[in-house]
């Protein structure tokens, strides 16, 4: 019976930690937008999505990493859910703050176009935290060649004819 590709636990367990990690990442978000009146076109703004991203990542990292026949579905998987986790979130943020246009108006929380970017990116970024994982799993002899120096290539030696009966004579 071979391994089954979809492992649920680690799905859970790298979204349930990138959740974790995006908690206080989105409280200082939340903090900026409301201090700062130019957030958006700030420094803080491009800061705040690089953030996003390795939070997406370490997330994947995790699914990755707990999931060896296929880390890169988990991982993508585990980045998806984690973003599927900040929907709910955002919407509470949104609503205790007595916010107007969720999904429509002038500013509205969520855009459309940014869930999807964010969708998007999401799933690639979990796939490059699990891709780093399993690399780093497989660098560290988590493979099959573990507690096994790799062997060093080495020239051929050069193959010579038997000099006997060659010669001059």
């Amino acid at each position: 019976m071979s391994e089954r590709p979809l492992d649920p636990e680690a799905v859970r367990r790298g979204a349930f930690a990138g959740f974790l990690a995006l908690l206080p990442v989105v409280l200082v978000i939340a903090i900026l937008e409301r201090e700062l009146d130019e957030f958006d076109t700030s420094a803080w703004a491009a800061l705040a999505f690089l953030l996003l991203l390795l939070v997406f990542a370490l997330a994947g990292w995790i699914a990755g990493a707990t999931s060896p026949a296929a880390p890169l579905t988990n991982g993508s998987l585990a980045g998806l859910g984690t973003f599927v986790l900040w929907i709910p979130l955002r919407i509470l943020i949104w609503a205790v703050r007595g916010g107007q246009g969720l999904v429509s108006g002038d500013d509205p929380v969520l855009n459309p176009g940014a869930i999807l970017v964010l969708f998007v990116f999401s799933g690639c970024f979990g796939m490059i935290g699990a891709l780093l994982a399993a690399r780093r799993k497989r660098d560290n002899g988590g493979g099959e060649s573990a507690g096994r120096s790799r062997p060093v290539p080495t020239a051929r030696a050069e193959e010579r004819p038997d000099s006997e009966g060659q010669g001059a004579g």
